[in-house]
């Protein structure tokens, strides 16, 4: 992430993240944690989500 974010699009990329995680998808990094949103929480603040926002103007 290139930690430019707002906060929406935080709280979208780790609940994204998080649902990924619930259904099975492999956690990136060792952590103690069991919930799949503090999973996320972690991986984003360890900057190993490999997720992109993209902008775009409005029609």
């Amino acid at each position: 992430m290139s930690g430019t974010e707002n906060r929406y699009e935080k709280a979208r990329i780790i609940g994204a993240r998080a649902l990924q995680i619930s259904y099975g998808a492999p956690v990136l990094i060792e952590t103690d944690k069991g919930e799949p949103i503090l999973i996320a929480a972690e991986e984003y603040d360890r900057d190993v989500l490999p997720f992109t926002v993209r902008r775009g103007e409005l029609a």
